[in-house]
């Protein structure tokens, strides 16, 4: 058995799900990457630092990369292999075609994968994470889409892989699509994602501006990021990119602030593996406090200012 991550250059860089696929992958044995993009020696160290033993790369310039992708690593995947993939919209698209390529199925939103009995475990979450179900693979090539954060990414020290140029087929039609501009949404303050401090507003903030200020001083006097729930990204009130839950971003920080937020499946899915969850929330049966570690049951708009002047007073 061969393990393959997918593996797409964003930023000059690795994406994270690929190093944390090779985190989880480089315990079974070598591990081969299929990366897309220009390349680098710095994205290749990286790559190798995580456990990458080979690099198969291939650069489809300004097309989309899906459909040459995909053709590419059927020919490299054989039967008996496992090919892991994240959640990035490229990693789906190719995990899809090259499912249809195989003609074998995909084992989507992974939290778990097992390969110690010989045979190939995959754990998902169903029922907005309340309940775990564990696939075996009983025939390959198996195809794994793996959730955000699912593991953690760590570098081993390994050396830089071996590089292998991998020719862009000939897709025809298919992969005529082609990227012509990009556009960069820009941010303020820490990554959301790779945040240790995440402060999360929702609906019960009442709305934005003037009612939605405090989540995001709360935030800046932590040295922390701004979440929100589907809600409040629904109504407008911040953009799409902070979004946290099962259609947004998932994230895994030291602590997590859930300000005004009830506690809806689709967000705890986000939110719910952090390591410390504070709630505030007038109501006192809202689900957020089945999970959190400290609620603090009272209105945020009273609840928040006070806060936010004892950390200003500091």
């Amino acid at each position: 058995m061969s393990t393959w991550v997918f593996c797409e250059e964003l930023d000059s860089a690795p994406s994270a799900s690929a190093l944390e696929l090779l985190t989880k992958a480089r315990a079974w044995g070598d591990v081969e990457v299929f990366y897309v993009g220009a390349g680098s020696d710095a994205a290749y160290a990286a790559l190798g630092d995580h456990g990458a033993v080979r690099v198969h790369q291939l650069d489809a310039g300004d097309k989309l990369p899906a459909t040459a992708a995909a053709a590419a690593m059927a020919d490299l995947v054989g039967e008996g292999d496992v090919a892991l993939f994240g959640m990035g919209s490229t990693d789906r698209d190719v995990a899809g075609r090259l499912s249809a390529r195989k003609g074998c199925p995909v084992l989507s939103s992974a939290v778990d994968i097992d390969t110690s009995s010989g045979q190939v475990l995959v754990t998902n979450e169903i029922l907005g994470g309340t309940t775990r179900v564990v696939t075996a693979a009983t025939a390959g090539p198996v195809i794994v889409v793996a959730r955000p954060k699912a593991f953690p990414a760590e570098p081993a020290g390994g050396p830089a892989p071996e590089v292998v140029a991998v020719a862009l087929p000939d897709v025809g039609h298919a992969g005529s699509a082609a990227v012509l501009e990009r556009h960069v949404e820009e941010s303020e303050g820490p990554d959301l994602e790779a945040a240790a401090i995440v402060v999360g507003g929702g609906r019960g903030m009442g709305g934005p501006e003037e009612k939605w200020e405090p989540v995001a001083k709360l935030a800046g006097l932590l040295g922390g990021a701004v979440g929100a729930t589907r809600a409040v990204v629904d109504a407008g009130w911040v953009p799409y990119s902070l979004q946290v839950g099962q259609t947004g971003k998932t994230v895994k920080p030291d602590v997590y602030i859930a300000c005004g937020v009830s506690g809806a499946m689709q967000h705890l899915v986000g939110m719910k593996d952090s390591s410390t969850i504070i709630a505030i929330n007038k109501d006192p049966e809202a689900p957020i406090f089945t999970i959190s570690d400290l609620g603090i049951v009272g209105d945020v708009h009273k609840v928040m200012p006070a806060l936010n002047a004892a950390l200003e007073s500091r």
